[in-house]
């Protein structure tokens, strides 16, 4: 690992090994400097034989950005990354003065592409020993030196940005400075028993059921209490068995036992009415659910279906059944009752009005009661049905065998 000051430890040991090493290779460049300035300012006062070693990019290394921490995570650990970089060094090489004429700047550029041929890893000591305080060395990644080839076209782009003339140049990649992270490990607690009475693994043979459709009575788009609803699928049984209800407008789900018999593709479950359990005015609410069948046998783990669509629509009354054309008011129950935050809209004919009011009776057992303002209705036989969450109210009934359909009058209108 290695702490923020890991680039510029780099930087200073690539400085220092320069400026011990290529005075070795050439007497003449003894008086030689080794800076870190951007290549606009490196000139600036210095007159004499001079090597600039700008950085001018760091890359996140591919191979280490998502790799924990070797020796600081243990089996069972998730760990933060570290910060992988690849530093891209330039390598600019100036003679003494204004001119060049004996050729300072290759020499000291020569000397410098020596000294980084010969020396393609930065030594523990030498890294150690060129910053204080930083820990870079202990770091269990060798920083490696390599030439990077850069073509004409992205050398003058690079200079161009540098806002200065070009001078001879060479690119280096330092790869990899490990900067560790600061977000600590999470650590799972230790398993002490697996499952209850450390009985291991439990294995159930056979497939969890599937679930392709729930089925409302009458191929209707929605059902509702009282009837009951077809579950379609592979793998189905009633016994040991109950169909889950559930909806985000709800504080929990519904379980209901499925009715005994059917077969392995089809079940069927019944919806109690208010007439069967006076709590389901309170406990369901008209709207869009999510159906699943839970398998449970004793001492094991449940089998969980996958969860399919259901719509429970909003059985109502209207009251008036009959007045006169111009504005009308009209009251309205509506069973199960309406739940807090539920979008309500009432659909007369062609028009879509939101309530004037919404009242939950404080006996939860009694419907939701709604009022509605509809002006200028001219006259007419109305069907009016009630939207709750996108679930509409069913305005048919059925009698007779077979059975036949007819509008509901207790959702009709008539105007006169």
């Amino acid at each position: 690992m290695s702490n923020t000051l890991a680039i510029a430890a780099t930087t200073s040991t690539l400085r220092n090994l320069l400026l011990t090493r290529i005075p070795a290779l050439d007497a003449d460049l003894s008086d030689l400097e080794v800076t870190i300035q951007p290549p606009d300012l490196a000139r600036k006062g210095i007159t004499k034989a001079q090597l600039n070693l700008f950085l001018y990019q760091t890359v996140v290394n591919g191979a280490w950005r998502n790799l924990d921490m070797p020796r600081q995570v243990r089996p069972g650990e998730t760990g933060a990354p570290p910060l992988a970089l690849n530093l891209h060094y330039l390598v600019t090489a100036y003679g003494r003065g204004e001119t060049d004429t004996d050729g300072t700047t290759h020499r000291v550029l020569g000397g410098a592409l020596s000294v980084l041929h010969d020396h393609p890893l930065l030594g523990q000591g030498e890294i150690a020993a060129s910053l204080p305080n930083n820990d870079l060395a202990s770091q269990f990644e060798r920083l490696r030196i390599t030439p990077l080839v850069i073509g004409i076209e992205e050398m003058s782009r690079l200079w161009t940005v540098f806002q200065t003339q070009y001078r001879v140049s060479a690119a280096y990649e330092v790869t990899v400075v490990l900067i560790d992270a600061r977000s600590p490990a999470k650590a799972a607690l230790p398993v002490l028993t697996r499952g209850p009475g450390d009985r291991g693994v439990a294995t159930v043979t056979g497939a969890a059921p599937v679930l392709t459709e729930l089925r409302p009575p009458m191929s209707q788009p929605a059902a509702h209490q009282g009837e009951d609803v077809g579950i379609l699928g592979s793998q189905l049984q009633s016994a040991d068995a109950v169909v889950r209800f559930t909806s985000t407008r709800l504080a929990q789900p519904i379980e209901l036992m499925p009715q005994p018999g059917g077969s392995a593709s089809e079940i069927t479950v019944h919806l109690p009415d208010k007439t069967e359990d006076p709590s389901v005015m309170s406990r369901w609410a008209p709207g869009f659910y999510t159906a699943s069948l839970v398998v449970t046998h004793a001492g094991l783990p449940p089998l969980l279906s996958n969860p399919v669509a259901f719509a429970l629509a909003p059985r109502i009354s209207v009251t008036p059944s009959a007045a006169p054309a111009g504005t009308l008011n009209l009251t309205l129950n509506c069973e199960p009752r309406i739940v807090s935050g539920q979008r309500v809209l009432l659909i007369f004919g062609e028009q879509q009005v939101e309530p004037a009011s919404l009242t939950n009776p404080a006996d939860a057992t009694q419907p939701s009661m709604l009022t509605f303002t509809i002006p200028g209705v001219a006259a007419g036989i109305y069907v009016v049905r009630l939207r709750v969450d996108g679930a509409d109210s069913i305005p048919v009934v059925y009698s007779g065998t077979p059975p036949v359909p007819a509008f509901d009058p207790a959702q009709r209108v008539t105007v006169t």
